[in-house]
């Protein structure tokens, strides 16, 4: 296990290298805080029933979805594509193949993370504004909903990465409900404007409770007045992105160890042939 870390961790330091050196996927993630942005400057109103202007919060929510995002959306675009490259088949052959390779992409998938939306704050802090931690209990409350919420969507997004079809239709399987959650969770507006089902439904996805963590340590305390329960319920944060993580944990590595045992290379050449025809 030791060891599976210590290469986990040289390989995703290798895998940061080469994403800084890329430009075209650097620029994807950049795009992501300048959409955040753009939309945030066009909002001109205050939160209803606050005095919190409504950029503030869309700003904290798009925090929360960008986490999110790069958890159930990047890391399992990059899983398909490499185990369609035939990583898994590799790892079978390698001890610890594995889980070093989880760690590998645990480790990306978080640096990027934070830094995306260190970037996201400090950009919208500096040029329009923006919302920023309220005291030492708001840089505390940042931290650990912020690391709670990585470890609850990155395992969760290494399982689904291991059992969809392809690199194809990776994309459009995933972002429908991503996009689904990100309108019903109350990311770019009150969740209070949705009816009673919908926001049922959303609190039992983690976008919800990492986008409220956040407005807690992003948004003063009478923008609670706005929260369906009048509060932060900061507790119930803890539990469900806790209740997330061990799911995804549970899931993630017996998933990918499935996946690469059902890897062969006469599937492997047949997966490339398929793809090589015209469609």
């Amino acid at each position: 296990m030791t060891n599976s870390w210590r290469a986990g961790i040289q390989r995703g330091g290798i895998e940061l290298r080469h994403l800084v050196r890329n430009g075209k996927e650097m620029s994807g993630h950049l795009t992501n805080v300048v959409v955040a942005l753009v939309i945030a400057a066009y909002i001109s109103s205050d939160v209803p029933g606050t005095q919190t202007p409504m950029s503030h919060l869309v700003v904290a929510g798009f925090a929360a979805y960008l986490l999110f995002q790069v958890g159930l959306v990047t890391l399992p675009q990059i899983l398909v594509t490499e185990r369609e490259e035939g990583a898994l088949l590799r790892l079978r052959a390698t001890p610890g193949g594995i889980p070093a390779y989880l760690v590998a992409k645990c480790l990306l998938i978080v640096v990027v993370s934070v830094a995306t939306l260190a970037l996201l704050l400090a950009v919208a802090a500096l040029v329009a504004d923006g919302p920023v931690p309220q005291g030492p209990g708001g840089w505390l409350t940042l931290a650990w909903v912020t690391a709670l919420g990585l470890l609850a969507v990155v395992p969760l997004g290494a399982a689904i990465g291991a059992v969809l079809p392809n690199p194809r239709e990776a994309l459009a399987l995933i972002m429908l409900p991503v996009m689904g959650l990100l309108v019903t969770s109350g990311a770019v507006f009150p969740i209070t404007v949705l009816p009673v089902p919908l926001q049922q439904v959303a609190s039992v996805f983690p976008l919800k409770w990492m986008a409220q963590g956040l407005r807690s340590a992003l948004l003063p305390d009478a923008a609670r007045a706005a929260e369906p329960a009048g509060s932060w319920e900061l507790p119930m944060v803890a539990l469900v992105l806790a209740a997330w993580a061990v799911l995804g944990f549970l899931l993630a590595i017996p998933l990918l160890r499935r996946a690469a045992r059902r890897e062969s290379g006469s599937r492997l050449t047949e997966r490339h042939r398929k793809a090589a025809l015209p469609s």
